[in-house]
């Protein structure tokens, strides 16, 4: 129980006033529903994350929870920081908040031993250089980009949990990567496999099906782990595959203490094997769930929330569709007051488009808008070097989102080593925002920005970000009255190198519009929404098409305040204006209709 200044036990007033305070109805009832099934059906901007962490405050304040007892599982290691942050600001903390993939490999790092024996096969981390020598073994040529292909085709078969028998049958109307016939992709997929256990090896679709087997096959180990877990909330649950959905299964053994949150318009990710058919679902297969639509949108001004409202308005099934696959839209309700009318431009080229994004971005920045909270968004990554080089020539710095991860840059690491060593030596008087500085200076950094793009941009970022992480918590340390130390630095660098905790970078931020899920910015720019674009030009069945609609509300609901939406006629200056404007943007710059407070006209406080 929760203890008070005075009582040491809070009433159940106390308890409301305490976890539940700020939460609009609906969330509030998320927030108090804390037995059975429960399915979230969760608009963007609608503050998902606060319902079902508060819920679970609520449930260990009340005493229904223990907090080891409860697994929270979401999709990226920025998510589950984010969940762990908030939870321990909740007086929460204790609950286990993972990715699938984090949870699956401590159990099995853990159980291996008893139940398969000897040690735990090391972990492939990149993919490339197994499926590189496999396809020399086949003498087939492949490039950077033909690996990163191949490698996601084999993600896709795991996650459906299709082994090199099975495949075929399964991928016979699927784009084989370079036009391969699929029996290549399968012999491919084979050898893979092959090297793999030749080297005592497993990848990390591996590990969930390795945890899947040993929880399906050995009772003990079964029964310890459900006795560990009691009760499960699983966030994006529109991104579960086969695979995440057979393991949560073996996880409940058929009790269903769970929450499911998501939203079936923000999948985006079917071509890993997402599907929202288990959110869908949940009602079927749990009769008795409870169904809980959070449609207040607490992000989004009403001008961007109305635009995303109407391109999903205009869904409709086409020829093909898969049955089940449809569900009619959340409808998002406004809640913050008005601001501008999302602007549309047309551009002659993509030079153009680049040079006018950068432009408007330096009027905003200038209006004291920080850069920061500025994202420019596309469909593919190829279309971020004009944007980097409008923005380098307009002195914009900028940062590229969806790249390697963080901590695992070249840089980054040298940088944490020696700062690791400098911490060591450090004397108390040091100053540790100069120290840091100076040792990132042989580096490659420095306090202005390089106008060039690429590596040497990117390497400037990373080291930037670091410097920028010190004097945050040089600030942070002065406001209480202390000074910030190296050792602290670097404790805080190992903390965050552990849990994939990125530090936040001081640019515009470039990204695709899949790296953009789970973001949001005060302005966000969605360039070349052309024809063959927007949506893709390989996106041919009705369920490819509507998948790319979903990936353009995703952007439109990054937004909270500006949004620019761009497109272009030709792709090189001089071109001949062959491009179209996407088919998505028919019917959006209508005028929005008078904003509506809240569902059933109920009026609202609680925030995102």
């Amino acid at each position: 129980m929760v203890s008070g200044e005075d009582t040491g036990e809070l009433s159940e007033a106390g308890l409301e006033e305490r976890v539940l305070a700020g939460l609009d109805p609906e969330q509030r009832e998320v927030a108090t529903t804390l037995r059975g099934p429960v399915c979230v059906l969760a608009g963007a901007g609608t503050g998902k994350t606060r319902a079902i962490t508060h819920r679970i405050a609520y449930g260990i304040a009340t005493g229904v929870y223990t907090p080891q007892k409860v697994l929270a599982l979401t999709f990226t290691a920025r998510a589950a920081n984010e969940m762990r942050n908030r939870l321990r600001g909740l007086g929460a903390g204790g609950v286990q908040t993972r990715t699938f993939h984090a949870a699956a490999l401590r159990q099995l790092q853990y159980f291996w031993p008893q139940a398969v024996g000897g040690p735990l096969p090391g972990l492939v981390e990149h993919k490339a250089r197994l499926i590189t020598e496999a396809a020399q073994n086949m003498r087939l040529s492949t490039d950077r980009a033909a690996v990163r292909d191949l490698a996601a085709e084999i993600e896709w078969a795991k996650v459906s949990m299709l082994t090199p028998d099975t495949y075929p049958a399964r991928a016979a109307r699927r784009d084989m990567p370079l036009g391969y016939e699929v029996r290549t992709v399968q012999r491919l997929y084979q050898t893979y496999e092959e090297l793999k256990t030749d080297r005592h090896l497993i990848d990390f679709e591996d590990v969930l099906l390795l945890t899947v087997a040993v929880l399906e096959e050995d009772e003990r180990v079964a029964a310890t782990v459900r006795e560990q877990y009691r009760h499960f909330v699983v966030d994006e649950y529109q991104d579960v595959s086969p695979l995440q959905q057979r393991l949560l299964d073996a996880w409940l053994g058929g009790r269903d203490d769970i929450c499911v949150v998501g939203d079936a318009s923000q999948t985006i990710y079917s071509f890993t094997g997402a599907s929202s058919r288990h959110l869908l679902d949940f009602p079927r297969r749990h009769p008795e769930a409870r169904v809980v639509r959070l449609v207040r949108d607490y992000r989004s001004t009403p001008q961007v929330v109305e635009t995303a409202n109407r391109l999903l308005a205009a869904r409709r099934p086409g020829p093909g569709s898969t049955p089940g696959s449809w569900a009619t839209p959340l409808h998002l309700v406004a809640q913050r007051p008005d601001g501008p009318r999302p602007s549309w431009n047309e551009y002659p080229d993509d030079e153009a488009e680049a040079a006018g994004t950068a432009a408007r971005i330096r009027d905003l920045i200038d209006d004291g808008v920080p850069a920061s909270g500025i994202a420019v968004l596309f469909r593919t990554n190829g279309q971020s070097q004009a944007f980097e080089t409008a923005l380098a020539e307009a002195g914009i710095g900028f940062q590229l989102r969806g790249t390697e991860r963080f901590f695992n840059r070249p840089e980054v690491k040298q940088a944490v080593v020696q700062l690791r060593t400098a911490a060591r030596a450090a004397e108390a008087s040091d100053e540790p925002t100069r120290l840091v500085r100076d040792i990132l200076s042989s580096l490659g950094y420095s306090d202005r920005a390089p106008r060039s793009t690429g590596a040497v941009r990117e390497r400037w970022e990373s080291l930037a970000a670091l410097v920028s992480l010190a004097d945050r918590m040089a600030e942070e340390a002065a406001a209480r009255g202390e000074q910030l130390l190296l050792p602290d630095l670097a404790a805080e660098l190992e903390r965050r190198t552990a849990q994939q905790d990125a530090p936040v970078m001081n640019g515009v931020t470039l990204a695709s519009l899949h790296s953009a899920k789970g973001l949001e910015w005060d302005a966000v720019f969605l360039a070349g929404l052309s024809e063959g674009l927007v949506p893709i030009g390989f996106a041919e069945t009705a369920d490819e098409i509507d998948e790319e609609r979903r990936l353009l509300y995703v952007g439109i609901t990054r937004a909270r305040e500006h949004l620019v939406l761009s497109w272009t006629l030709s792709r090189t200056p001089g071109g001949r204006p062959t491009r179209k404007p996407s088919r998505f943007l028919d019917g959006l710059r209508e005028t929005p209709p008078p904003r509506a407070r809240g569902p059933r006209g109920r009026g609202a406080r609680a925030h995102a």
